[in-house]
C-alpha cells in the first residue's frame, strides 16, 4: 500500500509520520489470570495539522476460524511528539482507565512506559504498562506488557497490522 506524507504535517510529527493511516490485522492475548485468546484489530492514527496524532483502536475477540465473537478492547488518545525524539501518550478506555505514557521514537521503533494510571472505582486493578510499536517489512507490529490484578509486568497482547 502506498503511503503519502500529508502536506500539512506538523514538523514535530515528522519522526512518527510512519504511523499515519488505518491499520488492520490480528493479534493474540494471554495473561496468568485469563485464558489465551485471539483478536482482530483496527488502529487509526490521524493528523489535522497540529503537533499530535489522534489514536483510536478497537478490537474484536475471534474464534479459532477467525470469526468475530464479540467486541474487545477499545481505546483512544493522543500521541504528542516532544523535542529530542521523546513522546507523550494520553489514553482513555471505556473500562475506567486513563493513562499517561512517556517514551521515545528511534527510527521506525517506539517504546513507551506508563507514568500514571488512574482508574475509576469500578475498574479492575491495573497499575503499569509497557508498549512497543515497530514498522517491520511495511507492517505495524506491536506488543503490550501489563501489570494488573496482583501480577508483575509481563506480556499480555501482541499483534501485526497491515496498512489499508
Amino acid at each position: 500500500m502506498a503511503f503519502h506524507i500529508p502536506s500539512d504535517l506538523h514538523a514535530d510529527c515528522a519522526p512518527i509520520v510512519w504511523l499515519l493511516g488505518t491499520w488492520q490485522g490480528n493479534g493474540q492475548g494471554d495473561y496468568p489470570t485469563i485464558e489465551k485468546f485471539s483478536f482482530r484489530q483496527e488502529v487509526i492514527f490521524a493528523h489535522d495539522g497540529r503537533p499530535f496524532f489522534h489514536y483510536f483502536s478497537r478490537a474484536w475477540i475471534t474464534d479459532d476460524e477467525g470469526n468475530d465473537v464479540r467486541p474487545g478492547a477499545l481505546e483512544t488518545g493522543f500521541i504528542r511528539p516532544r523535542p529530542d525524539d521523546q513522546l507523550e501518550l494520553v489514553l482513555t478506555h471505556p473500562t475506567g482507565f486513563a493513562e499517561i505514557w512517556y517514551g521515545e521514537v528511534d527510527g521506525a521503533k517506539i517504546e513507551l512506559r506508563t507514568d500514571a494510571v488512574v482508574r475509576t472505582e469500578s475498574a479492575k486493578d491495573y497499575s503499569a504498562g509497557h508498549r512497543l510499536y515497530g514498522l517491520v517489512d511495511g507492517d505495524l507490529m506491536w506488543a503490550f506488557d501489563m501489570a494488573a490484578v496482583g501480577q508483575p509486568l509481563q506480556s499480555h497482547l501482541w499483534g501485526r497490522l497491515k496498512r489499508v
